[in-house]
């Protein structure tokens, strides 16, 4: 019989408050165990978990939640504060389909406060959660945890000027490890960097106060001096630490954020102050785990993985590179034949695709750190000095820099290439990584140009039109393994607003868009087993439009569209608003994402539930027919 563990009799975060500090250092271990075997497979957010059990086990033990707040930024290191919130039973369904979410989820738990997913965010939350209390009378804690990466976005400084000024009661607990996706960057990293090697600062600096107000007999003379001392003496042992002290935020001294003791000791001490204060908290990403401390961006987001050697089990097969590796390869080619093309990533060099730019073309790579907005008006600048940016972008966020997107790049009419990776459903992250709105928001600004590339191959030759067309152009596809297609041997100049039929048929014409059109391809076949002779068009332009396809698609007896986005403001019905001023009438269908936010889950079974598989297509097709 197994012995029974401390996790098992964990039901809610009370009972860690009769948990010794020994006990809950056990607990942290069983934690980690736990996270380990679930994630070995499921896969997850591993590295940055492990990293934060003690932090999560010291906040619950100090706070009184749900009552009190305990907010996350990006909330892929909540794992251990989903196993003591009563989630152990579940955790084993961790990101699959119909299971807990990788992420604070409201909806699936009270003590989750708010859906995390995107960096930089919590600060902003904490405070009007703050605000929302005092408003009330309230007497709530509220703790924010946040990462030194997330910590560097734009809307963290924000947050933290308003936080100096409101000197409404908070604490954060910035979680420093120096990592976000990849290595951090940066001067506000550099910052920490000093204050992590500087420990002992503040110790000096209250010894000197101490002195200088002890009451000997120069102290009245001193008096004085000695206040301005102090700020000398902060000043001259450590004159880059003062950040958050001079927003008007109390700064502890760094702390180690795995000593469980410490941690609860100094929480105490900062939820008894009546402002904000910030705890600078040190902790190794992966700790507790040597595969995932020896590689923390491995384990930031994997997928099942053998426990003792930390392999992923599962490789993509060697015929069907991903279209992530597909986009940095040609991206590498084109850079050799133009000096001017410079690559620009927001923290995820590794995860676009960058990896084998940077180590060529160190100086024409840029990370920009967790700060799209920055990244993509920086592009704006480089555009503006006759370079050729690249923004390699995840679709869920570069949503953070629409307006950068519009006034800086579009405006102006730059020669910008935003890559878009991850588009349309991506699997078991959910609702806050879904790349399902990149169509909408690229489509509606002027002067935009935006490629919807069904395969590797027309990857390669979107890229390349992109860079020799100029102006800004949007390049979209997906997450995971490409179709298998040969690569070219050298890339083509596509033809602007132009579609190619792969498929011919008189009964119906299915307009597909990007990952869509292999689905629809699969769709045809099935509808030729039902006596329906469909067309299938790679529409390969979402912007502009090939008006002369769909007027020839307007002579059948259905125009349907099918994208990997949603269908409010979408493709489709663009599509249907050529139709209209062409003067084309015919029956049509949409079929796209719903109005809706769409769960975790493996992609293929995403698009089964969203009628977007070969399958869903062609029953669409047929009801539609039948209509």
């Amino acid at each position: 019989m197994n012995e029974k563990r401390i996790l098992d009799i964990v039901s809610s975060p009370a009972d860690l408050k009769l948990l010794s500090n020994e006990e809950l250092s056990i607990l942290a271990q069983e934690i980690r165990e736990e996270i380990i075997t679930v994630t070995s497979d499921t896969g997850g957010h591993v590295a940055s978990s492990l990293g934060a059990v003690e932090i999560i086990l010291a906040a619950h033990s100090m706070l009184d939640c749900p009552r009190d707040k305990l907010i996350f930024d990006v909330g892929h290191q909540a794992y251990a504060h989903k196993l003591v919130t009563g989630r152990l039973e579940e955790f084993g369904t961790l990101r699959t389909y119909g299971g807990l979410s990788g992420f604070p989820k409201p909806g699936e738990s009270p003590y989750d406060v708010h859906p995390s997913g995107h960096a930089s965010d919590s600060l902003s939350v904490a405070l009007g959660l703050a605000e929302a209390r005092d408003l009330a009378g309230g007497t709530e804690k509220i703790v924010a945890v946040i990462g030194d990466a997330a910590l560097a976005g734009g809307m963290a400084f924000e947050a933290l000027n308003n936080i100096g000024q409101a000197q409404t009661p908070l604490v954060i607990i910035l979680n420093d490890n120096e990592m976000s996706i990849s290595r951090n960057v940066g001067a506000l990293m550099k910052h920490l960097g000093y204050m992590r090697a500087s420990t002992q600062y503040r110790q000096t600096r209250d010894s000197v106060q101490e002195v200088l107000e002890s009451g000997g007999p120069f102290s009245n003379a001193l008096a004085k001096f000695g206040r301005n001392m102090k700020e000398s003496m902060k000043q001259f042992i450590i004159p880059r630490s003062m950040m958050f002290e001079q927003l008007g935020i109390l700064c502890t001294a760094p702390i180690d954020g795995h000593d469980i003791g410490l941690l609860k000791e100094t929480l105490a001490a900062v939820l008894a102050t009546d402002g904000p204060a910030l705890i600078h908290v040190v902790t190794r990403k992966g700790a507790g785990y040597e595969p995932a401390v020896r590689n923390p961006e491995k384990f930031h987001g994997i997928a099942p993985f053998d426990i003792a050697t930390g392999e992923v089990k599962k490789k993509p097969s060697a015929a069907s590179p991903s279209y992530t590796s597909v986009f940095g390869k040609a991206l590498l080619e084109e850079a050799r034949h133009d000096e001017r093309i410079v690559a620009i990533t927001a923290a995820m060099q590794g995860g676009t695709g960058l990896d084998a730019f940077a180590k060529e073309f160190p100086d024409r790579f840029v990370d920009a750190g967790i700060a799209e907005e920055h990244a993509v008006g920086l592009a704006s600048g480089l555009a503006l000095g006759g370079q050729k940016p690249v923004i390699a972008v995840y679709s869920t966020f570069l949503q953070r820099a629409i307006d950068q997107m519009i006034i800086n790049n579009a405006l102006p009419n730059l020669d910008v290439v935003f890559a878009i990776d991850r588009a349309g459903v991506v699997g078991e992250d959910g609702p806050t990584h879904h790349g399902m709105f990149d169509l909408v928001y690229t489509r509606m600004v002027p002067n935009m140009r935006v490629l919807a590339p069904s395969d590797e191959a027309e990857l390669v030759h979107a890229l390349h039109t992109a860079l020799a067309m100029g102006g800004p152009f949007a390049i979209r596809y997906p997450r995971g393994a490409a179709e298998g297609v040969e690569l070219p041997e050298e890339p083509l100049m596509l033809e602007e607003g132009k579609a190619r039929v792969i498929r011919e048929g008189s009964d119906v014409a299915i307009l597909a868009f990007g990952r869509m059109v292999s689905r629809a391809l699969g769709a045809a076949d099935l509808l030729a087993e039902r006596g329906i002779d469909a067309r299938v068009v790679d529409m390969r332009w979402a912007k502009p439009l090939d008006a002369d396809e769909i007027a020839r698609a307007a002579d059948t007896k259905l125009v349907v569209t099918v994208e990997g986005g949603v269908l409010a403001g979408g493709v489709g019905e663009g599509v249907l608003g050529e139709m209209a001023r062409m003067g084309c009438i015919a029956p049509t269908l949409n079929l796209g994402i719903p109005d809706r936010y769409i769960q975790q889950g493996g992609s293929n079974a995403l698009l089964h539930d969203l009628g977007l598989d070969p399958e869903g297509i062609a029953d669409s097709i047929e009801k539609r027919l039948q209509g």
